[in-house]
């Protein structure tokens, strides 16, 4: 078991100081805008959250796509609710017992909620640098990232639906661009000037 709330505290945050007028700004996820990501991060703390209580639905049995995520009216307050509860529900070691679902693919819970991690630091990188925001990782989850992303392999197949080709990133980089290399992310991606 590892905590998933500090992360998650940490997203809810940069969702928390998003402004309206950035909801058009691009992200480093070429395929989605500010709105989309905040969504997405909405999305997927309901979706991973209810993978830790083994419910088998819509949500946890629908493959995503972050790109048709739809912002909802209510996203300052939801989106921060759904990503504390998603803190919560794998404090429950009931969680980590068993296999689960997520994003349509069936895992054993531990894989699950590595990946739920995985997504929780990316995903906070993508909207604090899409926003101006600044980023301070839990160490411990970006040690757990780190791994999750060495694990994928070099294979497109492989890394498709989850990673783009990995960046190559300068020697000596900080974990965090390591990371973000890993991944298939540009640490150095900046918003595009008007």
């Amino acid at each position: 078991m590892f905590d998933l709330t500090a992360s998650a505290d940490r997203a809810a945050v940069l969702v928390a100081g998003v402004f309206d007028a950035q909801l058009e700004d691009p992200t480093p996820c070429p395929e989605m805008r500010v709105r989309e990501l905040v969504a997405h991060l909405h999305g997927l703390a309901i979706a991973f959250g209810d993978a830790a209580a083994k419910v088998d639905g819509p949500t946890t049995r629908t493959p995503p796509d972050p790109a048709a995520s739809v912002l909802v009216p209510d996203w300052r307050e939801a989106a921060p609710a759904a990503l504390a509860a998603l803190g919560r529900a794998w404090q429950d070691p009931a969680a980590w017992e068993g296999m689960t679902a997520a994003g349509g693919v069936e895992m054993p819970a531990e894989v699950t909620a590595m990946v739920a991690l995985d997504e929780l630091v990316l995903h906070s990188w993508d909207l604090a640098v899409a926003t101006g925001q600044s980023f301070d990782p839990d160490p411990a989850a970006l040690d757990i990232a780190e791994q999750f992303c060495a694990d994928i392999g070099e294979d497109p197949a492989e890394r498709a639906g989850l990673f783009g080709p990995r960046v190559p990133v300068p020697e000596g980089s900080g974990q965090l661009d390591r990371v973000l290399g890993l991944s298939g992310r540009d640490p150095f991606w900046t918003p595009p000037e008007d």
